[in-house]
């Protein structure tokens, strides 16, 4: 990244062997802290809590959990550093279920742990550290693509709205929805950026305006509630948010209110736009009613970015705080992705674009 901030979540080598190392996101903006991960579990807490999020971060922070539990094994045989993967992937998973790219990554750690079953035990675990550091890798690669891409529909000028936070802190660096923004500003657009707060955890707030802030990048924060208010004044010229998962017809899951964003665009006539790698792309769900909407911790709506030492409300009180809402495909202009922009009708656009992304990529390796 231009501003040297560190890798959102990579491999490293510490005084107490190697470790997970990522941004403590819980602790931003106050503090830049470095948490190193020195056992699966703790991974798989990092990922729950949220010190590491962002659908492309959590799939690569899974892939190095699985090499870490691999390093980390006290197994003998290659026998049995597979049954390690196995453990090791069934326990990611279950850390949260609506982001896809972290069983995308899990079953490419798996896919190579597979083909390694006859190598040695010390070849076995440098096979599957080399993979998970090839998904880091690549999906920064891939943002830069999907920034590429996405900054040839972002006008000079332009007022952009995103909700939550899609930038380098939710990728491995550079950012999906961010990375377009961060694109059209290299490639000199004057451009502002419409922040939501984005309630109940304030992703926008605390995390995107951060990154803005450190790129020079024009913002201006608001709150959830003041997005329809804006398009309506013609305040707002497009809309770029990220993706958790986004099913084969279109629909896509994201943070909680972007439905609600992506039906004030449509009133208004505003552009929304999508940006996210093909990894988010699920071809196994129908529609977004098949995916998977995560219920998370009450408190979190109780206190405010869980700072605050009273609640905000009476007690007790009943609270549903669902983490993510699907936006229905006909609400959305367009799909950035790393090997172009799907638009509609969505379903055969995906599908026609993964069809020549896995051509291309079959013929890249034979």
């Amino acid at each position: 990244m231009s501003t040297g901030m560190p890798r959102t979540v990579c491999w490293a080598e510490s005084a107490a062997g190697p470790v997970v190392r990522l941004i403590d996101q819980t602790l931003l903006p106050g503090e830049l802290v470095l948490k190193d991960c020195c056992e699966l579990e703790e991974v798989c807490e990092a990922i729950r809590v949220l010190r590491v999020r962002g659908a492309p971060a959590i799939g690569c922070a899974a892939a190095l959990g699985v090499a870490l539990a691999v390093h980390r094994s006290a197994a003998q045989t290659t026998a049995d550093l597979l049954a390690v993967v196995e453990d090791a992937s069934q326990e990611l998973a279950t850390t949260r279920p609506t982001a896809v790219n972290l069983f995308w990554a899990l079953e490419r750690m798996q896919q190579v742990a597979e083909g390694s079953g006859t190598l040695s035990p010390d070849e076995f675990c440098v096979a599957l550290l080399r993979e998970a550091q090839h998904i880091v890798a690549d999906d920064v690669a891939r943002c830069h693509r999907i920034g590429h891409y996405g900054a040839e529909l972002i006008p000079d000028n332009a007022d952009i709205l995103t909700h939550c936070n899609a930038g380098a802190l939710a990728t491995a660096g550079y950012g999906t929805a961010l990375g377009v923004i961060r694109a059209a500003h290299e490639q000199g657009k004057q451009i502002h950026v419409w922040v939501d707060e984005t309630r109940p955890l304030l992703q926008g707030a605390r995390l995107t305006a951060w990154e803005l802030q450190r790129e020079g990048i024009p913002y201006t924060l608001i709150c959830d509630s003041a997005a329809a208010s804006l398009m309506q004044r013609g305040r707002v010229d497009c809309v770029v948010i990220g993706a958790d998962r986004i099913a084969g017809n279109g629909d896509v899951a994201n943070k909680i209110g972007t439905y609600s964003v992506a039906v004030a665009a449509a009133r208004h006539q505003v552009p929304f736009y999508v940006a996210a790698p093909f990894s988010t792309v699920d071809f196994d769900l129908a529609c977004g009613d098949e995916i998977p909407i995560e219920e998370r911790y009450p408190e979190e709506v109780a206190y405010v970015a869980n700072r605050l030492t009273e609640p905000i409300c009476p007690a007790p009180v009943n609270i549903y705080n669902p983490a993510f809402d699907v936006t229905p495909a006909e609400l959305i202009t367009g799909i950035i992705t790393e090997a172009g922009v799907a638009y509609q009708p969505l379903a055969s656009s995906l599908s026609e674009l993964d069809s020549e992304t896995s051509s291309s990529s079959s013929g890249s390796s034979s």
